[in-house]
């Protein structure tokens, strides 16, 4: 797949965020190297127990316990790799990444991981268990045509189609336009902080779902990712002196205004955090 053919995010769009350097990211996040909207539980609740629960949620919608193989769409540093073979007994974990810093901090007994766009996976087995946190963003490029992105919307959800077993179930999770839409997109994010990225819209995903999966669960975490930002942002803060000194003053002011940022859009509600529980139809009725 090369860079000009690619509807969504190019390897050197995800490079230009992800591969700042593992050591930066570890001042602020949590010990899983977890970068997606957490699942709080209450005002006592911390960030490591959040981002777990989170995971858990996500792997049990998606029927990871026992599975023999699980993909994972975008799978980041691995943590929920790394947890679907710990704590849920799934024999392969795989992971596909345009990250090559992510990847080199995936592998372990029992997961894999492959420097792969989606769109050129083929499997050679079916999947038990599909997840996808917060990659499918980056699956199609802000200004692309309608028409277009729909079209790469519905390619994913064939794609997960074909991958998993019968009777088999896709957890998703991504930010979405909320009371918001594509003129709103703020510039500084599309180009400084997460180019080549697009957000879908509720109607976007329920037309590209229709008759490939069924929708079991459907929830908007938006108040939990204004909570996950916030104490990110307190954690970079915190450790800001040592940041500097990894990836100097521009690129933290850079992470502290895109925090900001986007925690004042949850808050308002701009963007939402949707995480989806699918279930395969595996006998769909003609899709369009």
């Amino acid at each position: 797949m090369t860079v000009e053919a690619t509807p969504g995010a190019s390897k050197q769009a995800i490079e230009a965020h992800y591969d700042l350097g593992n050591d930066f990211f570890q001042l602020w996040l949590d010990g899983s190297m977890t970068y997606t909207c957490a699942l709080w539980a209450g005002p006592d609740d911390t960030l490591e127990a959040a981002q777990a629960r989170k995971i858990d949620f996500l792997l049990e919608a998606a029927g990871a316990r026992g599975a023999k193989r699980l993909l994972d769409v975008g799978c980041g540093w691995g943590g929920a790799l790394k947890r679907a073979v710990s704590h849920f007994g799934v024999e392969r974990a795989h992971g596909l990444s345009l990250s090559r810093s992510q990847s080199e901090w995936v592998p372990a007994p029992g997961v894999t991981v492959d420097i792969e766009n989606w769109l050129d996976h083929r499997p050679d087995a079916p999947y038990d268990a599909i997840i996808s946190v917060e990659a499918f963003e980056a699956f199609a490029k802000l200004g692309l045509p309608p028409e277009e992105k729909a079209a790469v919307y519905r390619r994913f959800f064939d794609s997960c189609h074909a991958w998993l077993a019968p009777g088999g179930s896709l957890a998703l999770q991504t930010i979405a336009y909320g009371n918001a839409g594509p003129e709103d997109f703020d510039e500084f994010i599309a180009t400084e902080v997460f180019p080549e990225s697009d957000l879908p819209t509720l109607a976007e995903l329920g037309t590209a779902i229709s008759r490939r999966f069924e929708v079991v669960t459907l929830h908007n975490r938006r108040q939990d990712y204004a909570r996950t930002l916030r104490e990110w942002l307190v954690r970079l803060k915190r450790e800001r002196a040592r940041a500097v000194e990894i990836v100097g003053e521009a690129v933290v002011v850079r992470f502290e205004r895109y925090l900001r940022l986007s925690i004042y859009m949850f808050e308002k509600g701009t963007c939402d955090l949707y995480q989806l529980h699918l279930r395969r139809i595996d006998q769909p009725r003609g899709t369009r």
